[in-house]
């Protein structure tokens, strides 16, 4: 993470909890544990497997959620896990199959 701040990037269970993907925080980190997350960064495609990933903005993310494929494009970092109103502010949909 060289030439990162900090507050520039934050862990991909944190964000999914954040985002309100998921109920809970150990949640998210079971569901990247499991490797149903990946992650296309600078054009190059990675299946995630540690919940302490650092995600950044602009990255984008591709998963299976209730059934539905779901690709989104990170916009911001999460500060709290807000209404769900604030959440859809930290990311953009890309698609959702299913």
């Amino acid at each position: 993470m060289q030439g990162l701040k900090l507050d520039e990037s934050q862990r991909i269970d944190i964000w999914l909890y954040r985002a309100r993907f998921f109920k809970s925080r150990a949640l998210s980190g079971r569901f990247v544990s499991r490797r149903k997350v990946r992650l296309t960064r600078g054009g190059c495609t990675h299946k995630l497997s540690k919940p302490h990933f650092c995600l950044r903005v602009g990255d984008q993310l591709t998963f299976v959620n209730a059934n539905k494929l779901i690709i989104v494009e990170i916009l911001a970092l999460g500060l709290r896990r807000g209404p769900a109103s604030e959440a859809t502010q930290l990311y953009r949909v890309i698609s959702t199959d299913g």
